[in-house]
């Protein structure tokens, strides 16, 4: 968690996001007990005697919302609903449904969320109350805005602002003006979110919802230090502290005060000349959330607030005052069972040892917080608290820092066994984190359910290395698996000089006239293979296995130069997102059933690929297998045809594009776009089958240049299809190169004698050898994924 990166996040109930919502959710602040609870509760609370009593169940329910126990809510709220709709009570029933999917959100749970509400605007509809209806709506519209889904948000929480005005609520108008201010935010309209924000302010201010008014301030706040406006967001966090102060006692007074206190310490940098008195600031109304928190036994809230506090004590270099707030945090995490905010503090604990030179039990420390981190899938990290919603940006600190530690400890020891746990520990955290990265790029449990499959590799054939290139900010160093060991190597190439070179290489190589490309080639192989060629040579090392990071994905490695000759010309290569992700078993080449599918007509705006017929023919004359070709091509077809069949290889020669978010990932059929969540819904059906999907191939796919996020897709895409190895493309490449390349590729393959990575390698050393295609824009860019064997 590196301090400068952090922001106002906020720790409501209700609404703030999902990891993926443009990676900036978890910066503003959703409502919880305002607008729709108040407008629900207020007649419903009143004369409640009884627990069998609805008043009594909506009661028990918001007393332990306010006091941020969402468990005891949400039971409570759901009772109340099932209570209601056997007595046939619908207004309350819907009541108590929208306070369940509140709470259930506040919990992460947002489909069961979306449920309730699907339930309660079927009734609210059915009943004709405008009123409760624009609730519902609003709702939905909020849940969606918590998951990411923000055009499902939008068109919702526009109709329910429209239907708010009409019926003259203007507590359901501010706070859906609070969220479409959000929404703004979350796509960079910062100017239109600061409007919202501030309209919604101003009808919230004019009719006494404090609540409302609060939470609209401090997002303004954020809006305007976006817009470069930093005295107008400190005047903003101001008018929210004095309305906030005038709250009772409550779980949301005591979120509005953390992040009221953020607020601040972010203001600090942009104005120096009252950054003391910010400081003085931020620390008191932090601490004035740590006491609220703890007179209201939220020891959830409480370890938010203790944590903040302590990175405030922590920028400011006062160590042991930052450990002891940092201790209390976790144990209040702990105690609390919220696994989302233990990691944080686990790893704040470990950055304040290693700074003061305590390297043992720091590494013990940050292990601690990965080990705690491992658990929390997409679903809880939706959670109420948003701040503690981890995104692969977040976390990828947290691992990497623990590498870190773990090599300066490895090359302080002349213990050759201490240093290769060491190293092999450092490994691990990597391969946790390439995890963490593709279930959060792809939202899903795809990573899990694989490893769930696989043993770990700690054995390699002998001929194999694998290498892990680690850019830190000052150095690169290289961890290589050989079939002697593990092994470390430092490069002295700061991260920001080593991802210039290389865009610059995956800018150039692409130019097929030119050979601008090679000065890049040429040292980017000083860098990442000449440090190890030695013992590469030594140990007759003929296939190199990389785990690329960050840019290294977004380059072809087989076109890396010696000087002399190509990387390629030396060596197999293959990539994987982690070994731990990668199940390396021999392809059955004898019994391996295909399935080829393309387009070779101009669709959809896409241009023709008219040598996919000559590429599927030579593979039907190498495999026979089954085709599906242009109008065949369709996803219904495709379904019916991986149902029924067992295929072994699943060939794919069709336009695609991979972006930095996976639901824009598409591959182009004769009547549509199939997306990657529908590929792996069609191709998932082999991770229950004793045989699995030994290879998918996709012959004409491309990424965006220097999109790290969109070449993560391109490698998971085996993962996510549940496939053991995949052959993509980073750039759209010569239709007739690509056929022979592919087409020499199976032939290759049918050797048995000879891996995957081998067969690729021997494929492009013929295109290679051709005058017309030797460029490596042609060959280049055909890359193996995961299983190499």
């Amino acid at each position: 968690m590196n301090p400068r990166r952090m922001l106002i996040l906020p720790l409501t109930a209700s609404a703030a996001g999902s990891r993926h919502a443009a990676r900036g959710i978890h910066r503003w602040i959703g409502l919880a007990l305002v607008g729709i609870l108040g407008l629900l509760l207020t007649t419903a609370t009143q004369g409640a005697t009884t627990p069998d009593n609805l008043g009594a169940l909506l009661a028990q329910g918001t007393d332990a919302f306010r006091r941020g126990a969402f468990e005891q809510a949400l039971t409570a709220w759901k009772e109340a609903a099932r209570l209601a709709g056997e007595r046939g009570a619908t207004r309350e029933q819907i009541q108590a449904l929208l306070v369940a999917a509140q709470a259930a959100q506040a919990l992460g749970q947002s489909k069961q969320a979306l449920l309730q509400l699907d339930l309660a605007l079927v009734l609210s509809q059915n009943s004709g109350d405008a009123q409760t209806t624009a609730s519902v709506v609003a709702q939905l519209g909020r849940t969606y805005l918590a998951v990411g889904q923000l055009n499902e948000a939008e068109e919702r929480l526009t109709d329910a602002l429209t239907l708010a005005r009409r019926e003259a609520s203007p507590a359901l108008t501010a706070a859906t003006l609070n969220d479409l201010g959000i929404l703004h935010a979350l796509r960079h309209e910062d100017a239109e979110a600061l409007a919202s924000f501030h309209e919604s302010t101003t009808i919230a201010q004019d009719t006494g919802l404090h609540m409302v008014a609060i939470t609209a301030r401090i997002n303004a706040a954020r809006a305007a230090l976006r817009l470069g406006q930093p005295q107008d967001s400190r005047l903003w966090l101001d008018q929210s502290l004095d309305q906030a102060r005038e709250l009772s006692p409550s779980y949301n007074k005591a979120v509005s005060l953390i992040n009221i206190g953020l607020g601040y310490g972010h203001l600090r940098p942009l104005l120096p000349a009252i950054g003391d008195a910010l400081l003085i600031r931020a620390a008191g109304v932090l601490q004035e959330a740590v006491t609220l928190s703890e007179r209201l036994g939220d020891a959830r809230t409480s370890s938010y607030a203790l944590g903040y506090l302590g990175h405030l004590y922590e920028t400011e270099r006062r160590t042991e005052e930052a450990l002891q707030l940092s201790r209390r945090a976790a144990f209040s995490a702990q105690s609390a069972g919220v696994p989302e905010a233990l990691y944080r503090w686990q790893w704040q604990v470990g950055r304040l040892l290693a700074s003061s030179g305590h390297l043992d039990d720091a590494i013990a420390s940050y292990r601690q917080a990965a080990a705690t981190l491992q658990p929390i899938r997409p679903e809880v990290a939706r959670a109420s608290y948003e701040a503690s919603t981890p995104d692969q940006e977040s976390v990828r600190p947290l691992f990497f820092e623990l590498a870190d530690l773990l090599l300066q400890r490895a090359g302080l020891t002349d213990n050759t066994p201490t240093a290769q746990a060491d190293l092999l520990t450092a490994r691990d955290a990597l391969e946790a984190f390439k995890a963490a990265e593709l279930r959060e790029y792809f939202k899903d449990e795809c990573v899990d359910a694989l490893q769930a499959r696989i043993t770990k590799p700690d054995s390699l054939s002998p001929t194999t290395a694998v290498i892990y290139p680690i850019m830190f900010a000052d150095r690169l160093d290289m961890l290589v698996s050989l079939p002697t060991g593990m092994t470390r190597i430092s490069v002295p190439v700061p991260a920001a000089t080593l991802a210039q070179e290389v865009r610059a290489f995956r800018r150039t190589v692409e130019k097929r006239t030119t050979r601008e490309y090679l000065s890049h080639a040429q040292q980017l192989y000083d860098w990442l293979v000449r440090p190890i060629e030695a013992d590469l040579t030594r140990l007759h090392i003929n296939t190199l296995v990389f785990v690329p990071d960050g840019a290294l994905r977004t380059i072809p490695l087989a076109a890396l130069h010696d000087g002399t000759s190509f990387l390629i010309q030396k060596f197999a290569v293959a990539l994987t997102p982690g070994l731990n992700l990668t199940d390396p078993h021999p392809i059955n080449r004898e019994t391996v059933r295909f399935l080829s599918i393309g387009l070779t007509h101009a669709v959809q705006g896409f241009p023709a690929l008219p040598y996919v017929a000559e590429e599927m023919g030579a593979i039907h004359d190498l495999y026979r297998g089954d085709q599906l070709l242009n109008s065949e091509f369709q996803t219904t077809r495709l379904e019916k045809e991986l149902r029924d069949g067992q295929f072994g290889v699943l060939h794919i020669a069709t336009h695609g594009k991979f972006s930095t978010d996976a639901n824009e990932s598409f591959l182009l059929t004769f009547d549509g776009k199939l997306t990657v969540n529908q590929l792996d819904r069609l191709v998932g059906l082999y991770r229950f089958r004793q045989e699995p999907l030994e290879l998918l191939t996709l012959s004409a796919c491309q990424t965006g240049v220097g999109d790290d996020r969109a070449a993560l897709g391109l490698a998971g895409i085996a993962i996510k299809a549940g496939a053991r190895s995949a052959i993509a493309t980073l750039w759209f490449i010569n239709d007739e190169a690509s056929a022979a390349l592919i087409t020499e590729f199976y032939r290759q393959l049918r050797n048995p004698s000879i891996s995957k990575a081998v067969a690729l390698q021997q494929a492009q050393a013929k295109l290679l050898a051709d005058q017309v295609y030797e460029h490596p824009a042609y060959w280049s860019p055909f890359l193996l994924l995961n299983n190499w064997l």
